[in-house]
């Protein structure tokens, strides 16, 4: 390059200001300067992370972490944004896409608790602290004698509730307490059997405006095939199924020794304790719409079972 060239614009990314997002952004932004890229972040706060005094299934789901980090793509003040894909609707606006998808952290869902070593532990009437639907579905069905508390707020809030003594025990994606060198504060870790994960929980996935031919060529190298195939599945359950926030539902999804891929999800009734619904099947997989295909399957499954 001459002097006379012009230096490429830094690609820009858009993230939320938690001390996680932050991580995930930073994470791929070293990432793609290491491919020769310039990047900048362009820290922005989100309403999700502003109203923390109401379940997100009462005031517009998950999307509401991911709203103005697609604004900033709109109006170009963004060229991608870093998401945890569990907070990603399963379908985006048009003009919108996921440029990939990357290799996925710990799936599982962690035991945080001070005094007790895991679930069994606890004491009857013991208080635990989480907002997912789904883990609080699972929780009931597996110690229905518990309280299950809310519990809001970025993953350091939630800790420091935890610590200030509001809770005996919190439930945590394992992969958020990983990334930030928290692995400390894991007591146990849930088993798949035990407590099934969240569509695409321990992914990231970033996106773009869906005409940026160039972005999408830059973050190809960082899409993690496997990994992409498996949230494919899962998400096309929750996609069938009309899945939201507001929807107690499991999927999880892994390549077996036997080259197929497995999907295992469940669903159950929060005012039910007693019911869970589960399904299970598996496929070769070699493409999205394979992967897909298997999610609409095992969706059919859980309906035909009793889902309501």
């Amino acid at each position: 390059m001459n002097a006379s060239t012009p230096s490429p614009a830094p690609i820009v990314i858009a993230t939320r200001e938690s001390r996680l997002a932050l991580w995930q952004a930073e994470h791929v932004q070293a990432l793609l300067q290491a491919r020769g890229h310039a990047v900048a972040l362009l820290g922005m706060t989100t309403r999700g992370d502003q109203i923390l005094d109401r379940a997100l299934s009462k005031v517009g789901g998950k999307g509401l972490f991911v709203k103005e980090l697609e604004a900033a793509l709109e109006d170009g003040r963004a060229g991608i944004a870093v998401h945890s894909l569990k907070d990603v609707p399963m379908d985006l606006p048009a003009g919108f896409a996921l440029a990939c998808v990357m290799e996925r952290e710990d799936p599982r869902d962690a035991f945080v608790s001070p005094r007790y070593a895991n679930l069994d532990a606890l004491p009857q009437g013991a208080v635990v602290g989480t907002s997912s639907l789904r883990r609080v579905v699972l929780l009931r069905h597996a110690r229905p004698d518990l309280r299950i508390e809310p519990l809001r707020g970025n993953l350091d809030t939630r800790l420091r509730k935890l610590d200030d003594g509001q809770f005996d025990a919190i439930v945590l994606a394992a992969a958020g307490l990983k990334r930030l060198g928290l692995q400390e504060r894991i007591r146990a870790v849930f088993t798949p059997e035990q407590m099934l994960p969240a569509a695409g929980q321990g992914a990231l996935a970033i996106e773009v405006r869906a005409h940026r031919a160039d972005l999408l060529a830059a973050l190809a190298p960082l899409a993690h095939r496997p990994t992409w195939l498996a949230v494919a599945a899962e998400r096309a359950v929750s996609r069938a199924l009309g899945g939201s926030c507001s929807m107690p539902l499991a999927a999880h999804a892994h390549f077996g020794t036997d080259g197929l891929l497995h999907l295992r999800a469940a669903w159950g009734d929060p005012e039910r304790p007693g019911l869970l619904v589960r399904a299970d099947a598996g496929a070769a997989v070699a493409t999205e719409p394979e992967a897909q295909a298997l999610g609409e399957r095992v969706a059919l499954t859980l309906r035909d079972g009793g889902m309501r």
